[in-house]
């Protein structure tokens, strides 16, 4: 089995592949640099989980050693170019999945330095390191966010993204021109990945499931943005690992690729709230607000492509997936 770098292993889909990969019996190196942008605790949470106890992973730069799985992470910052380089140097990843980026829409108008340097510039590093130690095949997040506000419905990669309306869209859609360019002048494999809102067990708590799920049970309000007058295709973490997998297990020739991995089925903001209140019993207290500024009206995937190339095929229904994040939520903070 080969050995695969997965950046980001630390966050919430990074965590989900590393352990998928692992019980698959692949060799899974990790590196994440867990920053304060949400709980820290929920990332040493996630690496506990992989087997890596908190005091081994918060030292930098140093190798962590899975109780569980054949598994090895490393607290680092793809921004520094030197010890990535060593990193490739030792392992000679055939095959590298980079998760690693600064998320979020509303907090790259508060912070932008923060996404240029985690989305362009260790962007940069990691396709520099794939360049120059031979790696077959860079698979990378993008986001549906790169389809800005457009209302040519559902989704699809082959229609123009050249207007996002949020830095961070900017950031993965100058990602998607940047592998074109290495596919390109290198002739190593590129996947890019629009992921579309992504929810489940282990969730990043600055997503609208943790949210509101958190203010449901604390008897909080839950700010509803655009009166409500929202949609996403809300894809359950099991349907995006499994989309994953098989893009890992079946081999491809176009140098450049691009997938849409989403739900294809758009859920009403209202209707996925009513599916919160069900799953806890309770009932939502809403706080209605205006649009927020970077935000979209919808998502749709359009994923005809990874169906018919690779039999992708998501089967959560948002009820099961809601339910599955409820039950987590409550058993993960029960004694916390």
């Amino acid at each position: 089995m080969e050995t695969i770098l997965i950046t980001g292993a630390a966050g919430f889909i990074g965590f989900h592949l590393s352990k998928t990969l692992c019980e698959k019996g692949y060799t899974v190196i990790g590196i994440d640099n867990i920053n304060d942008y949400y709980d820290i605790e929920l990332k040493y949470g996630r690496l506990n989980a992989l087997g890596i106890s908190k005091n081994e992973a918060e030292n930098f730069n140093q190798l962590c050693t899975s109780s569980k799985f054949k598994f090895s992470f490393y607290r680092t910052a793809i921004e520094d170019f030197e010890f990535l380089n060593q990193l490739f140097s030792t392992y000679a990843f055939s095959r590298v999945i980079h998760l690693a980026a600064q998320a979020g829409v509303r907090y790259s108008i508060e912070n932008p330095h923060a996404y240029g340097q985690s989305n362009l510039v260790g962007y940069l590093n990691i396709l520099e390191c794939c360049r120059h130690h031979q790696v077959k095949q860079l698979m990378y997040a993008s986001s549906s966010s790169v389809y800005g506000n457009s209302t040519d419905v559902p989704f699809q990669t082959t229609q123009n993204v050249d207007h996002p309306i949020s830095l961070y869209a900017a950031t993965k859609k100058a990602n998607e021109l940047m592998a074109h360019t290495y596919s390109h002048l290198y002739k190593f494999q590129t996947i890019g990945l629009r992921f579309f809102t992504v929810y489940g067990p282990w969730g990043r708590p600055d997503m609208a499931m943790f949210l509101f799920t958190d203010a449901i049970l604390n008897g909080r309000p839950i700010k509803v943005f655009n009166h409500g007058d929202l949609s996403r295709d809300f894809t359950y973490i099991d349907d995006i690992i499994q989309g994953i997998i098989k893009l890992i297990e079946k081999e491809s020739t176009p140098l450049y690729q691009l997938y849409n991995i989403g739900n294809s089925k758009p859920v009403q903001l209202m209707d996925f709230i009513q599916e919160i209140e069900k799953a806890t019993g309770l009932t939502a207290e809403l706080d209605m607000q205006p649009m927020q500024p970077g935000d979209v009206n919808q998502t749709w995937a359009n994923v005809d492509d990874l169906m018919q190339g690779f039999g992708y095929q998501p089967t959560y229904p948002v009820d099961k997936g809601v339910h599955n994040f409820v039950e987590w939520f409550k058993s993960y903070y029960k004694n916390k």
